[in-house]
């Protein structure tokens, strides 16, 4: 999410596949990307044991990722304010996903290239060095501020010939951005119709249908008739953790129920400060007679808007730019579906910090 940026035509860079994007190319240090782009200063420039990792250019869009030397091996292209990039003759950057799909298998057969599906569902091919994704796509209101659309861009990882063939399960890629304990997609985004959907109630700061904040792991498993996570994820708070391996849960999601548990750590004990209900699998809940889940995120932002210009509540708006009705620790958020978003939302205990 780029807070800010003004709308205006994207600079028009080529991919040389495996050599280089624009006007950078991979090999270089951090002065000579610097120096390719024209002098751009980093916004953002993470290190670790003296040295470059990665550094984001919010300006032009664009994450240089370093390997030790430091020395350029892979370039992320943002959806929302990065160039267009073209390989061939195919445009990559802030399009529709299934439109770009058909696109580059065309020019992939025409190549003699292979097209398979990366981690997020999106097409992704070796032997140019390209893994895509997709963003969510705002769009400038006419206030002047930027609103959610519903509907999602094309972004795009471009790696050097070392990480082609596992752009995101490779070194350094990890160290920019970790996918491996992340739900793997194959390309499909199906949505449960309305009538599958269980109804739950939620009472705000207290619990969301059978979930009560405040239970255990165990408590929670059992509330969702005893289903196991089908995924956990957690995290070595300090490195003297890691070597006594006291790893602490962060997360449970449960597949079949179609939420998440959040975790966090009281008196040593892991124990429920937020649940997430998703998008496309969950069950249904409402806020004011409005139902939260599945709908186009649009509809539910114009009418939390329209409630609190009406003045009938205060809005907050969380770290991803996700709305909520003040008071309640609960934020609206968005869920891709294919070419689209839908809405999902996390409903949080009293004194939880929602980071997104």
């Amino acid at each position: 999410m780029v807070w800010g940026k003004g709308p205006g035509e994207p600079a028009q860079w080529v991919l040389d596949p495996l050599v280089g994007v624009g006007p950078v190319r991979f090999g270089m240090s951090p002065d000579q990307v610097k120096a390719a782009l024209g002098g751009a200063t980093p916004g953002v420039t993470q290190g670790a044991d003296g040295r470059e990792l990665w550094q984001r250019y919010s300006q032009e869009g664009v994450t240089a990722i370093y390997s030790p030397g430091p020395r350029l091996v892979a370039v992320a292209v943002d959806g929302m304010c990065g160039p267009q990039v073209r390989v061939g003759d195919v445009e990559l950057i802030a399009r529709v996903p299934s439109e770009v799909l058909a696109d580059i298998q065309d020019l992939a057969h025409r190549q003699g290239a292979v097209v398979r599906v990366n981690w997020s569902g999106d097409p992704e091919i070796a032997a140019w060095g390209v893994s895509l994704g997709a963003t969510q796509e705002w769009a400038h209101a006419h206030e002047g501020y930027l609103q959610r659309t519903d509907r999602v861009i094309t972004d795009a990882l471009l790696v050097s010939p070392e990480l082609a063939e596992d752009p995101y399960g490779a070194e350094p890629v990890i160290q920019w951005r970790d996918i491996r304990n992340q739900e793997w997609n194959a390309g499909t985004w199906p949505v449960a119709p309305e009538r599958d959907r269980p109804r739950w109630d939620w009472i705000a700061l207290e619990s969301v249908g059978p979930l009560r904040f405040g239970m255990s792991p165990q408590q929670v498993a059992a509330a969702l008739d005893g289903e196991a996570p089908a995924a956990r994820q957690g995290h070595f708070p300090w490195p003297v953790y890691r070597r006594s391996e006291q790893w602490y849960l962060n997360e449970d999601r449960f597949d079949q129920a179609g939420v998440t548990a959040h975790y966090w750590h009281r008196e040593g004990a892991p124990t429920l400060g937020a649940v997430t209900v998703h998008g496309r699998t969950g069950p249904q809940i409402a806020f004011d007679g409005m139902d939260l889940i599945g709908r186009t995120v649009s509809t539910i932002d114009a009418a939390l808007e329209q409630r609190a210009e009406n003045d009938e509540i205060r809005l907050l708006i969380g770290c991803s730019g996700d709305l909520g009705p003040h008071g309640l620790n609960m934020f609206v958020r968005a869920t891709r579906a294919g070419d689209a978003v839908i809405s999902e939302a996390r409903f949080c205990a009293s004194d939880w910090e929602d980071h997104g």
